[in-house]
């Protein structure tokens, strides 16, 4: 399990946004959260990102046949390499929980969720 540190936690801990990728029978498949959601559910572990799931339910199929992940966060807080903006890929496998620890604690911060999606870092890289 790979840990968010340096550059890329400063990068999650300012993105708005969060944009997850998962591949299904169909192809590729996109779904977003605020940064802010992601944030409210930080765990000790800063090999696992914990996000609050309402819907994501072709999300949930497709990690339930092949749990790669993919998320891409970015931000302009943060300055890049050449210009003020900066971006992360993380890659990992995931999984959506509806009991269990960090389903409760999403239950917990939002009344909309039915539990968390579960992703355990295995890989990042910076864009921008």
């Amino acid at each position: 399990m790979v840990q968010i540190e340096g550059k890329c936690k400063e990068v999650l801990d300012n993105t708005e946004w969060v944009a997850i990728a998962t591949c299904g029978d169909s192809g590729p498949h996109m779904v977003a959260t605020w940064g802010g959601y992601m944030r409210a559910l930080k765990t000790e572990d800063s090999g696992i990102i914990v996000i609050p799931a309402g819907f994501y339910n072709i999300t949930e199929e497709n990690l339930k046949k092949n749990p790669q992940v993919e998320m891409l966060i970015a931000s302009k807080k943060v300055q890049g390499t050449n210009s003020p903006g900066q971006g992360c890929c993380i890659s990992g496998k995931g999984e959506v929980q509806t009991s269990g620890k960090y389903a409760d604690l999403a239950k917990s911060k939002f009344s909309w969720a039915r539990g968390a999606l579960v992703i355990t870092i295995e890989k990042i890289n910076t864009q921008l």
